[in-house]
């Protein structure tokens, strides 16, 4: 064991490596950057985005939604900064409505924002760039956790091409720099328990707060750090522990302002996250479970709903990873654990599954699907690529030469498929990871019309997947919307009059008066006629 990691330590990747690991840090810029404008803006980027108007949710609905037409690009406003809200109004925007979501990112991107401007482009690159600090945040973890360049070198390699954190990367949502904070505090943890100074121990308490005001799941991974520390003291009132337990604790205090926020606001969170609480069978979960695994490697077979006129076999033969990528995870963490001492792989263990398990337990006793949502489990995610770095680095210098040479084969295997994943995936309009995947074919049909009137109604999901629509509508589309049961005057002077995803009651009052024809295979879009045209 100690041999081991005493030949890691001192071994430096082979030119080879260094040129590939290269490569691949500049195809991971170049995915993360790329077509920022052209995928979809989801309905929760939207929400990012009327948060950061400082407007709520239920003022957006009572200014927009009162059956007056209006161009679609002056609803804009609600999703972009402004002289009538202020970064006050961003944060009590989240504290009333959305407290789930701690404040830090989202006054950040309003702040990037007000100085390089509101397109989609310009929200997403924020994310992209923050993107980039994991980079040296891996690689500073795997040399506090390994002593091992090779072993950091890799776990940049694979992060770079990773198609979950590339979709992540370019996404306005807090994610991406979620995982960067964990990153940071892991490293900074184990640094402050190496060398033990105070100041060591500041930049652990800096960076726990930021991973806090990031996301709140936060706290599931500074209870983890708290297990891993009094496991590794032996359970002793040690100098480390109480470190920890002082650095953990001004980390908390800093959050208290919000967790306060957060459970003044527990019936509107509860109401707000109704569709994360529908009870999902095991076997479902358990295969969410594993293809969520699997898009940390590649993700290339799910192209067919976002590609349907492309016909590639080769590529659907891709869900044949699934297992095999299960097998090398699992095999991985057992090299790890018998490879490796204690320090090292109980850190990668409770990084991997307390987190991941809270949420999972509480799907399958009190009914959810949070855990199917693989945003919400990226420190088990971090884990997952610290073990297969590990394991990767270590056998591809092996002194055997089947076994080095089948592991080099392997590392070519992984890292293809992460490079073709992420290059299906940026000439898609929308990907697995986001919501409202027929938008965009809306939006070609609505676009189409000479003079065309939207309506619609704050039905079921519509007031954040109308604020999608919205950033892809020409200028030319007008808006009329209302609060249900209303129904609209729809005016006569436009060439096309088009319905998005009423509701049955709404549809039944229109279709007294208009004959609705679909035109849309999915049925969130029909036309309006008059009966006697």
């Amino acid at each position: 064991m100690i041999n081991r990691q005493s030949v890691l330590a001192k071994y430096f990747p082979p030119i080879w490596l260094r040129f590939l690991i290269i490569i691949l840090l500049i195809l991971g810029i170049f995915f993360r950057f790329a077509y920022l404008d052209r995928k979809l803006y989801s309905h929760d980027e939207a929400y990012t985005s009327l948060r950061i108007s400082g407007y709520t949710k239920t003022e957006f609905v009572q200014k927009v939604f009162n059956g007056r037409v209006v161009a679609a690009r002056h609803i804009q406003k609600y999703q972009q900064p402004n002289s009538e809200k202020g970064l006050i109004d961003t944060i009590n925007s989240l504290a009333v409505e959305d407290a789930q979501h701690p404040p830090l990112y989202y006054v950040i991107v309003r702040l990037w924002m007000q100085v390089f401007g509101n397109s989609v482009a310009t929200t997403r690159s924020l994310s992209a760039i923050i993107s980039l600090l994991a980079f040296p945040g891996i690689y500073w973890l795997c040399l506090e956790l390994f002593e091992s360049s090779i072993t950091a070198w890799i776990g940049v390699a694979l992060l770079s091409i990773s198609p979950f954190y590339v979709l992540y990367a370019q996404e306005a949502r807090e994610f991406g720099l979620w995982m960067v904070t964990i990153l940071l505090a892991s490293a900074a943890l184990l640094r402050a328990i190496r060398l033990g100074s105070k100041q060591l121990w500041g930049v652990y308490a800096l960076t726990v707060t930021l991973s806090i005001y990031t996301f709140l799941f936060s706290g599931f991974l500074a209870i983890a750090y708290g297990i891993y520390v009094f496991t590794i003291e032996r359970f002793r009132f040690t100098k480390s522990v109480k470190a920890y337990l002082i650095a953990t604790s001004v980390g908390f205090l800093a959050f208290v302002p919000w967790i306060l926020t957060v459970i003044h606001s527990l019936s509107e969170i509860e109401s707000t996250t109704t569709t994360a609480q529908s009870r999902q069978s095991v076997s479902v979960l358990v295969s969410g479970w594993i293809s969520n695994i699997s898009y940390l490697f590649c993700d290339f077979w799910r192209y067919e709903p976002f590609f349907p006129d492309l016909n590639l076999p080769v590529l659907r033969w891709g869900r044949f990873l699934i297992p095999l990528i299960l097998i090398l995870v699992v095999y991985s963490f057992l090299f790890l654990y018998l490879q490796e001492g204690k320090r090292v792989w109980l850190f990668i263990f409770i990084l991997s599954g307390l987190p991941a398990l809270a949420i999972m337990l509480s799907d399958l006793i009190i009914g959810g699907k949070l855990s199917l949502r693989p945003r919400y489990v990226i420190p088990c995610y971090v884990g997952i690529q610290l073990s297969v770095a590990y394991l990767l680095a270590t056998q591809i210098i092996s002194s055997k030469l089947i076994a080095r040479i089948f592991w080099q084969l392997v590392i070519i295997v992984v890292i293809s498929s992460g490079v073709i994943s992420c290059a299906v995936s940026s000439q898609a309009e929308t990907w697995w990871n986001k919501g409202s995947h027929f938008n965009p074919i809306i939006v070609r049909i609505i676009n189409q019309a000479n003079h065309p009137l939207l309506i619609s109604s704050n039905y079921s999901f519509n007031i954040g997947d109308l604020m999608s629509l919205i950033n892809m509508l020409d200028d030319k589309v007008q808006m009329q919307l209302v609060i249900e049961p209303t129904i609209p005057n729809i005016p006569d002077s436009f060439s096309d009059v088009f319905l998005y995803n009423p509701s049955r009651i709404f549809r039944y009052e229109l279709e007294k008066k208009y004959k609705l024809v679909d035109v849309f295979q999915y049925s969130r879009l029909w036309r309006l006629e008059h009966k006697n045209s």
